[in-house]
């Protein structure tokens, strides 16, 4: 839905963290409630609900309670105001190296009967490292648990390196699958290769099993292969029409949001509109761009310089009703909230307001109000933030 964009000269909002850059001007605040800020002409007021070491992703429970990762694999369950954090067990083994950690969570569509919570993680394994889906049954009680926890899919090959590992996780409207990012993990040309899962959206049964394109499995690729050409996927999201948007990062320039379509090759590393970064082992820096090969599926939006982007929303609540259907990305190298402009199955840009902080995790909670997650850094804290409507 479009709204004026406003000017970033006058968005003066600042939500700093320890990690951030002017922290010794503003130190985590031990009552949110009295340290809630906003400034002229900012569309909202935020107000720290809680800090967290390094934390990932999010997801609320029906009743208004979060789940929570942090980096090097704790998942916690956190009250609806942000006061009680309670550690969650039942997590396998988890190597957070580089970019690796306890990565997306998210709620069975019928998590109210069956208590299930899914989620992914980078591990060690034969070949290297990769990321893996898991999915457990949520125990509560004095001491809250994931009890039978299976591991249902894992990303193929494993490889060394500890970058772009993605993970992401969202269940289609038909709620008989679910769709799984893997990233091409720094590697290139996996991106293309068709028995490789690395750099590709993927569609899976409930239980973990390829349910790929159709087509794409006639030319033989790997069964559980939905779209391919990927770089390093951090967010995607089905809208309210039953599309399927992913934003992804790009290399020296060109991160992304594309509109996923079964079966289209993306263009990467054949085509980007970024380059290679300088100490890259490829003979050629630069990746020639989308137009030139009118014959892959072109992004919708694209940002260079980049606002390298992690987690990412389809905004449907009321508390934002101007923003309905519109698209909400955190940004980590732009620390910023970055908000996409959709109409139908178009986009363009739209408003982008800093932060003053990495914002790693972006959701939408039950009251419509927006929920972000600070980055924090390699093993420091990093705050959720509660975004309300300006007063």
């Amino acid at each position: 839905m479009r709204l004026a964009p406003l000017a970033l000269a006058t968005a003066t909002l600042i939500a700093c963290s320890d990690a951030g850059p002017i922290a010794a001007q503003n130190a985590t605040p031990t009552n949110a409630a009295e340290n809630s800020t906003d400034a002229a002409g900012v569309p909202f007021t935020v107000t720290p609900v809680a800090d967290f070491d390094a934390p990932w992703a999010m997801t609320f429970l029906p009743d208004g309670r979060m789940l929570v990762t942090e980096k090097a694999g704790q998942l916690m369950l956190v009250s609806a105001d942000g006061q009680t954090k309670t550690s969650v067990s039942g997590i396998p083994a988890v190597d957070s190296a580089g970019q690796g950690g306890l990565m997306d969570v998210v709620l069975h569509p019928q998590f109210a009967q069956n208590r299930m919570v899914y989620f992914s993680f980078s591990e060690t394994g034969p070949g290297g490292k990769g990321v893996a889906l898991a999915r457990g049954v949520m125990q509560e009680g004095e001491a809250p648990a994931l009890q039978n926890v299976q591991v249902l899919f894992r990303a193929t090959p494993y490889v060394e390196g500890n970058g772009h590992y993605s993970g992401r996780i969202a269940f289609a409207p038909d709620g008989q699958h679910l769709f799984f990012t893997n990233g091409e993990r720094q590697k290139f040309t996996p991106a293309q290769d068709p028995k490789a899962t690395l750099g590709k959206v993927l569609r899976l049964t409930l239980d973990g099993q390829p349910a790929g394109d159709p087509g794409l499995r006639e030319k033989g690729f790997h069964p559980a292969v939905w779209s391919y050409g990927h770089r390093n996927l951090l967010g995607i999201a089905f809208d309210g029409a039953g599309n399927l948007w992913e934003q992804e990062m790009g290399p020296k320039g060109g991160d992304e949001v594309n509109l996923i379509l079964p079966g289209r090759n993306y263009g990467y590393p054949l085509v980007s509109d970024g380059d290679h970064y300088d100490n890259e082992p490829v003979a050629d820096k630069n990746i020639p761009n989308h137009d030139t090969r009118p014959d892959l599926e072109k992004y919708k939006v694209n940002w260079t310089p980049v606002i390298s982007p992690a987690g990412l929303i389809v905004y449907s609540g009321s508390a934002f009703p101007q923003w309905k259907g519109d698209i909400f990305i955190g940004g980590l190298s732009s620390q910023a909230l970055i908000r996409v402009d959709v109409n139908g199955t178009k986009a363009t840009k739209g408003d982008q307001w800093p932060m003053g902080a990495r914002i790693r995790e972006v959701e939408q909670a039950p009251d419509g109000t927006l929920m972000l997650l600070e980055d924090g850094g390699r093993g420091s804290q990093g705050r959720m933030l509660r975004l309300t409507p300006a007063r």
